[in-house]
């Protein structure tokens, strides 16, 4: 079975509060990219492997892997031999380790025939990280609490053109958020992104940008140049370090 799991960006991400468990809570919208995928073939196997080609994945141990085990736990499934082509940059903010992990239990759940409903399917990936929940419907959602709240919203950007940037430095998730200070925004960012996309810009907002553009200038810089190539918006997608623009095509 070959699967195409798919990269997400985020439109807007406020850091809302941190609670007691130092876990943050925010509010933003994932939206699917699917034509920026890795690609992951799962076959039953007498014994379970990983491999890996394209970008190096460092870790001892693959989301994909800890995928597998998750559902052993709790079903007689079989071994499986993985090999996952890794085109997504790691620590880009676009989720690639999510979608691979989430893309993992969709394809278990078919080739055993476990008959798990997308609901289940959501309440496994959320053991596998925050985000992995998001990419078993595939849809655009708001998202709130610590990633794990979903609300469908009805956001089509397939008329416009993508373009994404990375810059040649990997932002760790644990620096961005041991740096963030949450402030409670005035306007709710559900309704900054109801409005026209061309309304978008200086409203919707992501608050890692004032940390991680004073700290790397560059990211800045590169953000501006979208803007000056004729973007209508431009961002960086979750906290960093890819910076992407929405274009016409």
């Amino acid at each position: 079975m070959i699967l195409y799991p798919n990269a997400k960006i985020n439109i807007g991400l406020n850091v809302i509060k941190k609670r007691i468990d130092g876990f943050h809570e925010i509010s933003s919208v994932f939206y699917p990219v699917k034509s920026f995928y890795d690609i992951l073939e799962i076959i039953p196997s007498n014994i379970l492997k990983f491999s890996s080609t394209g970008l190096n994945i460092p870790g001892k141990e693959n989301i994909c892997l800890k995928a597998v085990y998750l559902l052993q736990e709790d079903f007689n499934i079989g071994n499986v031999k993985i090999h996952l082509h890794k085109k997504i940059p790691i620590g880009a903010g676009m989720g690639g380790g999510s979608a691979d992990g989430a893309y993992t239990l969709i394809a278990l759940n078919n080739l055993f025939n476990l008959n798990l409903s997308n609901i289940q399917l959501k309440r496994y990936a959320l053991k596998l990280g925050a985000d992995c929940p998001f990419f078993i419907d595939n849809k655009p959602k708001y998202i709130t609490g610590i990633g794990e709240k979903m609300q469908g919203i009805n956001l089509d950007l397939s008329s416009y053109k993508l373009k994404f940037i990375f810059p040649k430095k990997h932002i760790s998730t644990k620096e961005a958020y041991n740096d963030i200070i949450p402030v409670n925004p005035k306007i709710h960012l559900l309704d900054l992104v109801n409005q026209s996309l061309d309304n978008w810009k200086g409203k919707v907002i992501n608050d890692f940008e004032l940390l991680i553009f004073q700290k790397y200038p560059v990211f800045k810089k590169i953000k501006q140049q979208l803007y000056e190539d004729g973007a209508i918006y431009a961002s960086m997608s979750g906290s960093g370090s890819m910076i992407y623009g929405i274009f016409l095509k």
